[in-house]
């Protein structure tokens, strides 16, 4: 079992930076492939981005290329999610989640999930 506990999330302004946090706690926290997703009102959760065990590939959607960037500390076991130039189509739930594949770049790969962080971006 891993257990993930996000952190960071907080109301921004327009072109405002967040780095939201994911603690993990379980077993060999290197052999899971990690990523975030997000989930606005009224919409489904949509992959952010991924990393795989051992940081060395990265993976984004293409509506946050260039702005955002995830990476994980193995020996802290946690994954980050620096997020700059934020825009208010970036308001959603964040969640961190965690899969046995190393490339984890959509919902149905997660075996395990975060609780969530609010992220609202005002204009």
């Amino acid at each position: 079992q891993v257990q993930l506990v996000e952190s960071g999330g907080g109301l921004v302004q327009t072109g405002d930076s967040l780095r939201l946090s994911c603690a993990a706690s379980g077993r060999a926290f290197n052999t899971y492939g990690l990523g975030w997703f997000r989930q606005a009102p009224g919409k489904e959760r949509e992959f952010v981005a991924g990393i795989s065990w051992t940081g060395g590939s990265t993976y984004y959607a293409d509506s946050v290329k260039g702005r955002f960037t995830i990476s994980r500390d193995n020996a802290k076991n946690t994954v980050y999610l620096q997020m700059n130039s934020l825009k208010p189509a970036d308001t959603a739930v964040y969640y961190c989640a965690a899969a046995w594949s190393s490339k984890l770049i959509s919902s149905t790969q997660a075996d395990y999930w975060g609780q969530g962080t609010q992220v609202t971006v005002s204009s």
